[in-house]
């Protein structure tokens, strides 16, 4: 590629290697190259080349693209995803700091509840009309997750954990400093076992002992009919995994329902408007609008009198309740259109109309002018 350097060659792989290949080559060289464990002054640098690579050729349909034609969009396209903006809830900073094992050294004595995995969190957006329905959708996101060379028990084939000699099982190093006020004992994790206590002799080569590694997950999510926006669906296990076989943290999805371009949503209830004429809600009339559901059609039924800004109802045509217990109403706001522009007919029979009710109209009357240019408009539409 003219003015970047190969992606595969990035990576040190054959264009032909599988995905595991891919990503274990990834974190091999993560390891050596990560801000947050390199002290290479271009660490930082070499890096992003690093993840420019990998969320690239991670991808099936990028790396795609991109053996094709160059780049990860295709045709038309350029540039790439880092991790920043793919890491579901997670910042970059934040998925690597674990898996580098900035994030084990934690103080405390109930060791296995900083060893479990973090629940992690997504956005998803989603339509009216499929809120009202209920439908599957695939969310995708990056985590770590389970090793899948040991299994998540950090261990490669073979191995076994052991005491750590330095700390003796504690977590803990302790120090004494000695001042002209004496001396003084500070308790620190312990850098050998990260703070937890036992060692592995021989680490898995993929998650580095830890058990999990960063992947990128695919998983469907059945969003029940009837939700509403901000309610929080739940998908056990699949926020971060835990250290060494811990459990795994869960992945909350917040679903959120775009603004529709004609109901608005009051809990189960549907609101709209409807427009009428004069004639209309003077006499009554029947006004039909599309549903919500396929192929449905609601008749709103406005009585004889209606005046502008009443509201009429259809019962059970709103948003079904969540457990399917009914749906809520469907409400329109009425609104009556005054017409701007009136034939020479119409008027006459409005000025009769006012003439019977006793309506003072005098400051619109037409002269006679007035009406000659009303039948010549007529004549000429």
């Amino acid at each position: 590629m003219p003015g970047s350097k190969d992606y595969y060659e990035v990576l040190g792989v054959d264009r032909d290697a599988d995905q595991r290949t891919i990503k274990r080559a990834f974190l091999k060289k993560a390891r050596k190259v990560h801000p947050d464990v390199s002290d290479d002054p271009d660490a930082e640098e070499k890096f992003k080349e690093l993840n420019k690579a990998y969320s690239v050729l991670s991808d099936e349909q990028k790396r795609a693209n991109y053996d094709r034609f160059g780049t990860a969009e295709g045709m038309g396209g350029q540039g790439y995803v880092d991790f920043s903006d793919i890491f579901g809830g997670m910042g970059m900073d934040d998925i690597f700091s674990s898996f580098f094992g900035g994030g084990m050294g934690r103080q405390g004595s109930n060791r296995s509840a900083h060893r479990r995995g973090r629940d992690m969190a997504v956005t998803l957006t989603i339509t009216l009309e499929e809120a009202a329905l209920g439908c599957k959708k695939t969310v995708t996101y990056d985590r770590l997750a389970p090793c899948e060379d040991c299994h998540g028990t950090g261990a490669a084939e073979g191995a076994h954990e052991k005491t750590c000699e330095r700390c003796h099982g504690t977590g803990f190093v302790t120090s004494v400093q000695r001042s002209i006020f004496g001396q003084f004992q500070s308790s620190s994790p312990c850098p050998d076992c990260n703070g937890e206590g036992t060692v592995i002799d021989h680490p898995c080569d993929m998650c580095g002992g830890q058990g999990r590694t960063p992947n990128h997950e695919k998983i469907d999510i059945q969003i029940p009919a009837g939700i509403a926006s901000g309610r929080q669906l739940r998908v056990r296990d699949y926020g971060e995994a835990g250290y060494r076989g811990e459990s795994s943290g869960d992945l909350l999805v917040t679903v959120a329902i775009e603004e529709h371009d004609r109901f608005q949503r009051s809990g189960d209830d549907l609101i709209c408007d409807i427009s009428v004429s004069i004639a209309q809600a003077a006499l009554g009339c029947t006004i039909e609008v599309a549903g919500i559901m396929p192929d449905e059609t609601i008749a709103f039924t406005v009585p004889a009198g209606t005046q502008y800004g009443d509201s009429v109802e259809a019962p059970g045509m709103g948003m079904p309740a969540v457990g399917g217990s009914g749906r809520g109403r469907a409400i329109a706001r009425v609104r009556v259109e005054v017409p701007r522009k009136l034939s020479g007919e119409a008027r006459s029979l409005l000025e009769r109309y006012a003439d019977e009710m006793g309506e003072d109209y005098s400051r619109g009357r037409r002269t006679m002018g007035d009406r000659i240019r009303d039948a010549i408009d007529d004549i000429l539409d």
